[in-house]
């Protein structure tokens, strides 16, 4: 039987290329997974595609780093899969990883070495991220989602919130008046309130 595995890492990636190269591919059955590569969130699609395959099914991944998070990750699956008499194939890079004996040694070399520059190129990503990051904060730009309201909204909101004996409103009612949500609104006037 053929059998399908494809990963994406963000919501923005492309699951349905990935899925459609398999079907395409002959793939019966797909297991599909949204985690990353870094993550150490246990991959249930992948544990139910190991406790899945038989002996002489085939597993097409459209990439090496789709199936694996790490070079030992890779030489770890990859083995017990061919253990269990199951072919692995890797369609961007044109390996196929025989079950049984039937392991070609420059296919293994070919894995190492592809497999060390997915891993490679993935730290080089998340250190080029890093860094971004860091100097993005540096120069005093805000990381993360946008506020959905101004700072005039938030003096509204804080002045509305100081009056509630007078206007009777709650503070629900500010936070749906102003745009400025509830923990804002909390976190604010807990910082301009004096320490006893």
């Amino acid at each position: 039987m053929k059998i399908g595995y494809a990963r994406v890492s963000t919501v923005g990636q492309d699951l349905d290329t990935q899925e459609r190269l398999l079907t395409e591919e002959g793939c019966e059955k797909v297991f599909v997974e949204k985690v990353t590569g870094t993550s150490t969130a246990p991959r249930k699609a992948l544990q139910q595609l190991l406790d899945h395959v038989r002996e002489g099914d085939t597993l097409y991944v459209t990439k090496i780093d789709r199936l694996a998070r790490s070079i030992i990750d890779l030489n770890k699956i990859v083995p017990e899969l061919n253990e269990k008499g199951v072919s692995v194939v890797f369609l961007k890079e044109s390996l196929h990883f025989k079950a049984g004996n039937g392991a070609d040694s420059i296919n293994t070399l070919l894995f190492n070495i592809l497999g060390s520059f997915a891993q490679f190129e993935r730290d080089m990503i998340v250190e080029r991220t890093t860094e971004g990051r860091e100097r993005a904060k540096k120069a005093g730009k805000h990381m993360g989602r946008k506020a959905g309201h101004s700072e005039k909204d938030l003096r509204k909101a804080i002045d509305l919130y100081n009056k509630r004996g007078d206007n009777s409103m709650s503070v629900a009612d500010i936070c749906k008046l102003t745009g400025v949500k509830r923990a804002t609104l909390y976190a604010k006037i807990k910082q301009q309130t004096p320490a006893e």
